[in-house]
């Protein structure tokens, strides 16, 4: 069986080839997005088609992807807001995606991202590049003893909370049953709050 891959980086090529090694399907990379341009490019008879978050899947593609033969877009993300969803329902397509990213990397990029403000390490580290080792305007403060508010005690804002250096003081949640759940060793350092 046939996939084709549009808005193949790389590292697309690296991983679905070795995740395909057991499986002996033929793989075909594109670097160039999917949409209107480049549609007709599609082979007849390609069964699956892999996207991405650029690539436009419209009523117009979806119809030219049917009446080639593609009987599965496969999404490469977790949003489907490029995706007329109802043409490919009308047309008989499935659809797939990935239902969810890893929690914890989702928070600890959050945590990195607090952590450059807090410390100005994005400033610092162009002012090295430079040779600059001045630490005028570099000064940040410290987390510990401070609150920071997690919005929404999902999968993401419990990872925050665990990741964070025990400074979790304040956890907002709108599901009561959630903080029945959510009450561990992670969560010692939270004070809930309506």
């Amino acid at each position: 069986m046939k996939m084709l891959f549009f808005s193949a980086k790389p590292y697309d090529k690296q991983f679905f080839s070795r995740a395909n090694e057991k499986h002996g399907f033929e793989l075909e990379f594109l670097e160039t997005h999917l949409g209107p341009h480049i549609v007709n490019a599609v082979d007849d008879g390609t069964p699956v088609i892999c996207t991405f978050v650029n690539d436009k899947l419209t009523e117009e593609v979806i119809g030219i992807l049917a009446a080639k033969g593609v009987k599965v877009l496969a999404l490469r993300c977790a949003g489907f807001n490029n995706v007329n969803l109802e043409a490919a329902k009308q047309y008989g397509i499935r659809v797939c995606r990935v239902p969810a990213y890893s929690p914890e990397a989702v928070a600890e990029h959050a945590l990195a991202m607090l952590l450059t403000l807090v410390r100005k390490t994005h400033k610092a580290y162009n002012r090295v590049r430079e040779q600059n080792f001045a630490l005028n305007g570099l000064l940040g403060f410290n987390l510990h003893g401070k609150t920071i508010g997690v919005i929404g005690t999902g999968k993401i804002g419990k990872a925050f909370a665990r990741s964070s250096p025990g400074s979790v003081a304040g956890c907002w949640h709108r599901i009561p049953i959630r903080i029945r759940n959510c009450r561990r060793r992670a969560w010692s350092t939270c004070r809930w709050m309506n």
